[in-house]
């Protein structure tokens, strides 16, 4: 009996170890960068309290197993795995945060930008580019239902975290009817918007198009693709993530995403070395990849990095509004253009308004005729699920549109941010949270669709 116990528990601390080797340990300095980052980001750009940092942004397992220092006197943060696999991230006024790999840390300090006055105070301008809201609200609304929808949608004080909504935004025939925060936040709090970044630098690329700067339809000009099927990869097949690079889309493992944005200082310059799997155009893949391709491409269609990294303030968000909302960058100065902007959730309402009312925003023509209906326009081989940088369909089934009207599109955040924009009902409506699983954004959105006028 002793021999079978003994047997037993080596099997067991066998499986733990091979369970360590083979599985945890790659992952350790994927879960670090992940908490050393999110922490540095929320803390410097957000102004949250690393606490709700640890309870919010940084919930799930694996990242949950780590544990982060902040400095805020030189502005970083440390994180580790039970002590081991340490990585630090710092922060840089107006570029954002960036994790410290081969670039110099001093180097990487040295680095900032100063993001252009807009020119003009939200505190005395009318919404939507300002603050100053409505003395009377669209009528035929069921403000008291509606009111109760998004209370609904938040978890009760000092409840367990199920709903996971830190803050909601409704936009009905452009107007701020209702927005609502977690206890603590406010409309100037900005939220991590995830892959939202995509859809907003699809917007970039339709006002350079407009401007004549860009073809989408023009094969990309990336010397390195010169002499392989790469080549003929259009501007177009990047927004419509028909790229056919080989790319796993992975954020919990070794996997291109994670190589990308947790081990690489020059995005750009990794992904364009990613090898082709499919003739561009031929295959639909979700890819993080090709939105900093994207990235990189305006930066050389701009030519000059003062006027790039102006281009996103001056040219898009400051003529709607969002003068809350920063575009991170990486250790080379590319926006990281998949994944890593803070807004605030008025900002991306305003963005959502943008594309509800044709590329035009309070009489301002922003993006060019026709951007908006290209943006949501199918994507080949994407099963009806993708558009130009917007979703038509949720990447999860579970989470169904089956009773919203069919001309809706959104953006979509990594945690389950989202900006749902419904024409047909003269409707945008965001969702900030840190998770879906216990969310449907279908009974949401229906329910508030209820409060309107036939």
């Amino acid at each position: 009996m002793k021999k079978l116990l003994k047997r037993t528990l080596y099997v067991v601390l066998l499986g733990i170890l091979v369970f360590a080797i083979v599985y945890a340990w790659p992952r350790v300095p994927i879960i670090t960068v992940f908490t050393a980052k999110g922490m540095c980001s929320s803390v410097f750009i957000a102004d949250k309290d690393p606490e709700r940092v640890y309870t919010e942004d940084l919930s799930f397992f694996p990242i949950s197993l780590a544990k982060a220092k902040v400095n805020y006197e030189e502005r970083s943060v440390t994180a580790t795995v039970f002590g081991i696999a340490r990585r630090k991230a710092v922060f840089r006024e107006g570029l954002g945060a960036v994790i410290v790999l081969e670039t110099p840390e001093e180097e990487l300090r040295a680095a900032s930008f100063d993001i252009p006055d807009p020119g003009y105070s939200q505190d005395t301008i009318p919404w939507p580019k300002g603050d100053v809201l409505p003395e009377s609200l669209p009528e035929g609304v069921n403000y008291t239902r509606l009111d109760a929808i998004l209370s609904d949608a938040f978890d009760p004080p000092g409840a367990e975290p199920l709903r996971k909504t830190l803050g909601v935004a409704v936009v009905y025939d452009n107007v701020l009817i209702a927005e609502k925060y977690l206890e603590g936040y406010d409309a100037y709090t900005e939220f991590h918007g995830w892959s939202m970044t995509k859809s907003l630098t699809g917007a970039m690329v339709g006002i350079l198009a407009g401007e004549g700067r860009v073809d989408v339809k023009a094969a990309v000009d990336i010397p390195e693709w010169k002499n392989d099927e790469r080549g003929e990869t259009t501007l177009e097949n990047l927004l419509q993530m028909n790229s056919g690079l080989k790319w796993v889309e992975n954020y919990f493992t070794i996997s291109e995403a994670t190589i990308m944005l947790m081990q690489s200082d020059d995005m750009y310059e990794y992904t364009i070395g990613i090898p082709s799997e499919h003739t561009p155009g031929s295959s639909w893949r979700y890819s993080s990849g090709d939105a900093n391709l994207v990235s990189g491409l305006i930066r050389r269609a701009v030519g000059n990095n003062e006027q790039y990294h102006q281009l996103p303030y001056t040219g898009l968000m400051h003529r709607i509004g969002m003068l809350n909302t920063l575009i991170e960058t990486d250790a080379a100065g590319n926006f990281v253009s998949s994944s890593y902007c803070y807004g605030t959730t008025r900002d991306w309402a305003r963005f959502g308004l943008l594309f509800l009312n044709d590329g035009v925003f309070a009489g301002d023509t922003i993006l060019p005729p026709g951007w908006v209906d290209y943006s949501r326009q199918e994507a080949p081989n994407s099963d009806g699920n993708y558009a130009g940088t917007f979703w038509l369909q949720e990447p999860n089934p579970l989470n169904q549109l089956k009773d919203v009207p069919d001309d809706i599109f959104f953006a979509d955040g990594f945690l389950g941010q989202r900006i749902y924009i419904i024409p047909s009902k003269k409707l945008v409506v965001v969702r900030m949270g840190y998770s879906l699983k216990n969310f449907s954004v279908n009974n949401f959105l229906k329910d508030i669709i209820s409060t309107l006028p036939d």
